[in-house]
């Protein structure tokens, strides 16, 4: 692939897929901004640029095609309420009015089948960043004890099992015991949570969600989420391999070394 149409949402993520394009050997970036949600830094690193208001799809797909990329990346948070509350054109409200479940998912994936019909295919949004996913046994911070790779098995099996109920990813395990599940409140919330419940140690354990659309909806562990941990009181964070991004895996492995954090992660 010698040319990308990347949709940038917010965050540093879009940045960590222009990189990692180029050394992959992409030669031309064009680059979809949002108005209030892409960074100028990271707009900065496309050949092209076009700056659009959220809900705008007529002019993203339009930006798609004059492109002349055969393949699109949709990287960085675009909340859907976002992406077609805030004044959406002429072709987002036809494209809503087919959708008859609005969420998350029906709504990029009803963009990723516009972007399929002007023949620019929606990638995963982990392409090209493959070796920035979680790998199998230890990564970072201390070595788990038997009893804590124990938990870390344990809590994979629960959180896939939540998550296949579409109640959350994340779950918060400590000697056999689930002290807190992600709902709608959020990874963060649900780690402080379980920290509380378990007064020291403890597990976070994420995963993805069985036949989770990766091209918009990847589970991601950043510098944050150790911050997070390591202030709720945990041991560790256990990541399912192969699945869960690493955002950006150099940084996050030095935060959850300085932080002590344990970074795990377990095969499904």
């Amino acid at each position: 692939m010698d040319r990308l149409f990347l949709i940038a949402g917010s965050g540093h993520y879009p940045g960590l897929v222009a990189r990692a394009a180029r050394k992959s050997g992409v030669t031309h970036i064009s680059i979809a901004a949002f108005e209030g949600e892409t960074r100028e830094e990271i707009a900065a690193l496309g050949d092209s640029v076009t700056w659009m208001r959220v809900g705008q799809l007529g002019k993203l797909l339009d930006a798609a095609q004059k492109s002349g990329a055969a393949g699109a990346i949709m990287a960085g948070q675009i909340a859907p309420k976002n992406l077609f509350d805030f004044r959406p054109d002429v072709k987002a409200l036809l494209l809503i009015a087919t959708i008859k479940e609005r969420n998350a998912e029906t709504l990029f994936g009803a963009i990723g089948d516009a972007l399929g019909k002007i023949g620019v295919e929606l990638l995963p949004a982990t392409t090209f960043l493959e070796d920035q996913l979680a790998s199998e046994g230890h990564m970072a911070g201390p070595k788990l004890k038997d009893r804590e790779v124990e938990d870390a098995s344990f809590g994979l099996r629960i959180a896939k099992e939540t998550s296949r109920l579409d109640i959350g990813q994340t779950v918060v395990v400590k000697n056999g015991t689930v002290l807190a599940v992600e709902a709608f409140e959020g990874t963060n919330e649900a780690i402080e949570r379980g920290g509380r419940l378990g007064r020291g140690g403890g597990l976070v354990v994420k995963v993805s969600k069985p036949r989770q659309d990766l091209r918009f909806d990847v589970p991601v562990i950043g510098e944050q989420t150790i911050e997070t941990a390591a202030h709720a009181g945990l041991k560790g964070i256990v990541a399912e391999a192969g699945a869960v991004l690493l955002l950006d895996r150099e940084q996050v492995c030095a935060s959850a070394e300085r932080n002590k954090i344990t970074l795990f992660g377990v095969k499904a």
